[in-house]
């Protein structure tokens, strides 16, 4: 069970959440990590009194110095920062709560370490899964997911005896805001629109990326990476209320879920306490008064990014990681209005029809298939 953690990403959506559970659990943190939010972060300082204290960005840094030199903190920056809190030797879990690809390179510095990960940054398996996860049977760390879908799956296999016994895993996807909209239908949707999820409350990017149904292809490609898996053994279905968090289906028919309120904290808490399980304060399912609970199969025509995550999954390589910044930067363009919704899909296909993909690739390839993704959205939308 973790004792001491250290959080990258502090002060978004799943950084809060995280401390809340740290406050029930009564663990320590030896080291918070965030990007600008310096008033949040001071906030967090001096309640959870870290060793350590990051800000990516480095005039964020200066300033947050000067606001905590009363304390006894030490604050780091950028990039090297990130590494220093994932490897801190103090803390025995690590929880990526970091947004994109940044979460990469101190995943793999937690893993090296052999921390307990606490994984809610999926785009580090996305863009190198493979990668990641020999690195953890390498060192022995263990990858504990905080995503609610692979937590779901996690739990659901924890009876589970022989891989072979599993037929499939089964995400489940709340459809977003436009569930039901023709392709057509989208094209003038903004990011006001786009950032009206139904059921969660999560940061930006996450939630265009649940509008466009981008979010399940990434947990597709996750849930291969993790349970080592094909593509054709990992379904999507549209569940609305996001109450059936996922489902494992064994080779005898049998199909194992799990069931819950659409509320983050509960897979944070079991992230921390696995193999074991705590008391939460937090409100129970009632069966009797949630609802029905419906399925759908997903529209890919008119949300054609789960495709396309399918499709790169299948390919592997270097496929994912192009996806992934392409992806991340057209979301981006999107929320600044200089791109429409369907423009993201068009330029996340624009970079993977435009880069070389490398197979057996190394973290080199894997980065700077990254940046060259980023490169052909950046230059896409420059000439709009």
């Amino acid at each position: 069970m973790t004792k001491t953690i250290s959080l990258l990403g502090s002060t978004g959506s799943i950084g809060r959440q995280t401390l809340e559970v740290v406050r029930e659990l009564g663990l320590q943190v030896a080291a918070l990590t965030a990007s600008t939010q310096v008033d949040l972060m001071e906030q967090q300082i001096r309640e959870f009194k870290p060793a350590l204290a990051v800000m990516y960005d480095r005039g964020a840094a200066k300033v947050l110095r000067q606001r905590v030199s009363d304390l006894d903190v030490e604050v780091a920056e950028g990039p090297e920062g990130l590494l220093q809190a994932a490897t801190l030797p103090q803390a025995d879990t690590v929880v990526t709560a970091v947004v994109g690809s940044v979460g990469l390179e101190p995943t793999l510095a937690a893993i090296r370490e052999k921390k307990r990960i606490a994984l809610a940054n999926k785009e580090t398996l996305v863009c190198a899964g493979e990668l990641v996860m020999a690195e953890a049977d390498r060192y022995g760390a263990e990858i504990v997911p905080v995503d609610s879908e692979h937590s779901a799956i996690f739990q659901s296999l924890q009876g589970c005896r022989d891989a072979a016994e599993v037929r499939r895993v089964i995400l489940t996807c709340s459809g977003g805001p436009f569930f039901g909209l023709r392709h057509d239908q989208l094209e003038g949707k903004t990011a006001a629109d786009a950032l009206k999820h139904p059921n969660w409350s999560m940061g930006a990017k996450i939630t265009i990326d649940s509008a466009t149904l981008m979010n399940k292809g990434l947990e597709v490609i996750e849930a291969m990476r993790l349970y080592r898996l094909p593509v054709e053994q990992v379904d999507v279905v549209i569940h609305r209320q996001s109450i059936v968090h996922s489902l494992v289906e064994y080779r005898d028919g049998a199909m194992i879920a799990q069931l819950g309120t659409p509320d983050m904290k509960l897979p944070i808490r079991y992230a921390f306490t696995w193999p074991h399980r705590a008391e939460s304060p937090d409100r129970k399912l009632d069966l009797l008064t949630c609802g029905d609970l419906t399925f759908h199969a997903p529209d890919l025509e008119a949300f054609p990014c789960l495709r396309i995550a399918r499709e790169c999954g299948k390919q592997g390589g270097t496929s994912c990681a192009i996806m992934n910044g392409a992806n991340e930067e057209a979301v981006f363009a999107f929320l600044r209005g200089d791109v429409g919704f369907n423009d993201i899909h068009r330029l996340v296909e624009r970079a993977l029809n435009e880069i070389e993909v490398k197979y057996t690739p190394c973290l080199e390839d894997i980065l700077e298939a990254d940046k060259a993704a980023r490169a052909v959205v950046r230059r896409c939308v420059s000439v709009k």
